[in-house]
């Protein structure tokens, strides 16, 4: 297995990467393509989101044929051609894996709809439904209905869908289901792939009374999740997961809902996974991440007390290594949810969100367009969204007694499309995504000038910052602070600012639009995101949202 200690992981979304046949969707050989600007960059690892055959409901994680591609995005052969050229050039590639739920499209649940005696009906969880109506009062996660839908043509049962009604769920009390999906992983590693990120694993155990609980909304429902994720029960399927499955390769797990002191369990020497997905700082902004209507108000000391948290759980695990993110396909972009200031919703703010992040203990996860610092795209009709969250998020705002105006405000703070624009590759037409054809999401055009060719010509470009960034992480000379040093808080008595240590080194970031004086001690600059340091005095004088990194000898 790599040293994930040396890993710096990038995540593609295919359809927004580079279209190679001019379809307007993008695709394998896009991606094929643009491998050269990934080694550039200096990544090591690509998550790539779901390539397999899919209607596309919910943008591939709705997957009707695990061992098939989307002729969408390509062939088997492009994949395979993917996986190849990609180990030419030392990039590993982690696919994301989606075992909680189905697409209805898939051959098994085809085939439970067909015959109800069949093997397949207990893939998935069926209930009867009582006097008429679903089994219980659960809300589905994508917050519009129940999380029941009534199955075509019968009398009174229904399937569980913890997403969309199209995202029929897996049974995994069924252990001849498990094996089948213990074979898809091991065919996948076969062919050669080198890790999963695997999707909404959290929810594989329902509990087994399928009982309904007090209503928490206008529709008479409840969110799902109090009895689907993170349930008790949950732990002995992941043991045999990793034991069947993905035992030899990187896993990192979308762990929703755990609690720091069950981490032990998850990451670590004996974990489940090589790493996990901490949420408790990323969604600091909403109170429920399926219902965007429901907002924090939170500064920035909240927002580090929350990072530090995380940061010193992790890190007391044996063994344990974070995954670090601020954004990824589920996510609005960072800038516009933690640059408070929209002055500073630029090349300021993006470097200072960059350097946060990058030197966290742990591996960074960068997310396509974050290299550029694009922002987010402010839609006027709630028909310009794809994204089925996002629609049924404004029929939600609106059931709970949100106006129209106040729902699309909602939306486009959150939707997950703002991070799935197609990505920007030049000034040309399409942003040389592809040759003209019409994309299939439309482009983010608050901010043209973040493209690669445009920022590569610029030495002070939010792109040239990454690949300095991850330059740093990557020498031999500051690996024992920077990669493998302790993390620890620093106090610096000013509410606007927050640092921590790593070894010897010091990540200092202003959170402010105003200039903070701070007492720093350095002997060396190794980051900086403007030109200069300001001096007033024995202090530190730091301009708005600047972020340093230095090292005392």
């Amino acid at each position: 297995m790599t040293n994930l200690h040396h890993e710096i992981f990038y995540q593609i979304y295919p359809a927004s990467f580079k279209d190679d046949n001019n379809d307007g969707t993008g695709d394998l050989q896009g991606i094929i393509s643009k491998l050269p600007y990934l080694k550039d960059l200096g990544i090591t690892f690509i998550w790539l989101s779901p390539v397999y055959k899919s209607p596309m409901v919910d943008n591939g994680y709705d997957i009707s044929d695990y061992q098939d591609i989307n002729p969408l995005f390509g062939t088997m052969e492009d994949m395979e051609v993917l996986i190849n050229k990609a180990h030419e050039l030392n990039i590993k590639i982690m696919m994301d894996l989606v075992i909680n739920h189905t697409s209805d499209q898939h051959l098994w649940f085809q085939k439970a709809l067909k015959d109800p005696n069949s093997k397949y009906r207990n893939f998935y969880i069926f209930k009867k439904g009582i006097n008429g109506v679903p089994p219980n009062n659960w809300r589905s996660n994508f917050g519009a209905g129940s999380a029941w839908e009534k199955v075509p043509n019968s009398l009174d049962e229904y399937y569980l869908h913890v997403f969309s009604k199209h995202q029929p769920d897996l049974n995994w009390e069924n252990p001849a289901l498990r094996e089948e999906i213990y074979k898809i992983i091991n065919w996948w590693i076969n062919k050669g792939i080198d890790g999963f990120r695997i999707d909404a694993i959290t929810f594989l155990k329902k509990d087994q009374d399928f009982a309904s609980l007090t209503a928490d909304g206008n529709d008479g429902l409840v969110k799902v999740k109090y009895k689907t994720e993170n349930r008790p029960g949950l732990d002995t399927f992941l043991k045999e997961l990793k034991t069947k499955g993905w035992g030899k390769v990187v896993t990192v797990g979308e762990t929703s809902g755990l609690r720091y002191d069950q981490f032990s369990k998850f990451i670590g020497k004996d974990g489940y996974f090589s790493m996990a997905f901490d949420f408790h700082y990323i969604d600091i902004d909403v109170k429920s991440g399926s219902e965007w209507y429901r907002t924090n108000k939170w500064n920035t000391q909240d927002l580090f007390t929350k990072i530090c948290d995380s940061q010193s759980k992790i890190n007391k695990v044996p063994g344990g290594w974070a995954a670090n993110f601020l954004e990824n396909h589920d996510q609005p972009r960072s800038i516009n949810k933690f640059i408070k200031s929209p002055k500073f919703r630029n090349e300021i703010g993006a470097k200072a969100l960059a350097t946060l992040f990058f030197f966290l203990r742990g591996a960074p996860f960068i997310y396509q367009g974050q290299e550029l610092g694009m922002l987010n795209v402010k839609r006027t009709s709630i028909k310009e969204f794809n994204d089925v969250s996002s629609l049924n998020n404004y029929q939600r705002a609106l059931e709970e007694g949100f106006s129209k105006k106040e729902a699309l405000t909602f939306v486009n703070n959150r939707s997950r499309d703002n991070g799935r624009v197609p990505f920007q590759w030049d000034s040309s037409d399409n942003h040389g995504f592809n040759q003209g054809a019409k994309p299939w999401l439309k482009y983010a055009e608050t901010c043209p000038q973040a493209n690669v060719d445009e920022e590569l010509k610029s030495p002070d470009s939010v792109l040239n910052f990454y690949k300095h960034l991850i330059n740093l992480r990557k020498r031999s000379d500051l690996e024992g602070d920077l990669v493998e040093g302790e993390f620890k808080q620093i106090d610096l008595n000013n509410d606007n600012v927050v640092a921590y240590y790593r070894g010897k080194c010091k990540v200092i970031v202003s959170f402010s639009d105003k200039c903070q004086r701070v007492a720093i001690n350095y002997d060396e600059v190794l980051s900086n995101n403007y030109k200069e340091i300001a001096k007033a005095g024995n202090l530190t004088e730091l301009k708005p949202y600047q972020a340093l990194v230095v090292r005392s000898m």
